[in-house]
């Protein structure tokens, strides 16, 4: 007996996303996870569902080696795909991974292959919740029965309305990996000194703040928001082994700001690698996002 389809699903549209999304399932529609890996000289850390998050990040704190990541390659992304018609693949920015790439790769061999399917790649230009932001409204355009098309001119207006802004107590794996330079990963750590930063425009990290100490920098996040155009709206936050900072966030967002829906959630293993422990990653909705 053929199953009875359910609303809120729809088999003809699939959504990839590599691992820098920080989600290893995702519920209303048909969607698969690109692992990227973390490697030293003693171990591989695949990011899926199998990791331990705590673990992983634990051992690199005690490492002294060089550690490094790698990218899903077109193969990984194009088994993906399945037999899906039109496939969303979003990616962790382009300016620190080669993620992007390979999925244009793979949507490349993949419609070649079928002529009658369609593939978009989109470049988040960040990493973490701002990912999850996009994917969730991918997945409504889906569901309010938009066309790949319609949902590509949606995705590209409703990307400029949304941000990431971020805290680290540590850079020391961005600066191993040439992501930032040494010299301005020095200062978080040292003293209690937080980093507050953004994703830029071109996709990199641009510092904004330096604090001593959590309370300030989270009081520092929150006007930051408010100055890249926050007035309530989606608010995601991923921690690394960090939740009483996020809920402390929380609870501050929510007194200086009205119709807020914020969620918390705990970061997947290249976010939890690049943020470190006590690094928090905040994912937000701009003024005007629709």
């Amino acid at each position: 007996m053929k199953e009875p389809f359910k609303k809120g699903t729809n088999m003809k549209f699939k959504i990839i996303a590599d691992s820098a999304a920080d989600l290893n399932e995702f519920e209303g529609i048909p969607f698969a996870s690109a692992p990227l890996k973390i490697n030293t000289d003693e171990k591989e850390y695949i990011d899926d569902a199998n990791l331990d998050v705590a673990e992983m990040v634990e051992d690199l704190q005690n490492y002294s080696g060089k550690s490094r990541t790698a990218c899903p390659s077109p193969s990984d992304w194009k088994d993906s795909f399945s037999d899906a018609e039109n496939v969303f693949c979003v990616s962790i920015t382009s300016a620190l991974s080669g993620s992007f790439n390979s999925a244009r790769i793979a949507k490349e061999d993949y419609e070649e292959e079928y002529p009658d399917r369609h593939v978009s790649v989109i470049d988040s230009l960040s990493a973490g919740p701002e990912l999850q932001l996009i994917i969730e409204k991918i997945k409504e355009q889906v569901n309010l029965g938009k066309t790949f098309d319609e949902i590509n001119k949606h995705i590209a207006a409703y990307k400029e309305k949304t941000g990431l802004i971020f805290m680290l107590a540590s850079m020391k794996n961005l600066a191993n990996n040439g992501r930032v330079s040494p010299f301005s990963a020095k200062a978080a750590g040292l003293l209690g000194i937080r980093v507050v930063g953004k994703a830029s425009d071109k996709g990199d990290l641009e510092p904004l703040d330096k604090c001593r100490g959590e309370k300030k920098a989270l009081a520092s996040i929150t006007e930051n928001m408010r100055k890249l155009g926050f007035v309530g709206g989606k608010v995601k936050i991923g921690h690394v082994c960090n939740e009483n900072a996020a809920r402390t966030l929380k609870d501050l967002l929510l007194s200086k700001f009205e119709n807020i829906d914020i969620e918390i959630y705990p970061t997947r293993g290249l976010c939890s690698y690049y943020a470190e422990k006590g690094g928090l990653l905040v994912g937000f909705e701009k003024a005007g996002a629709i």
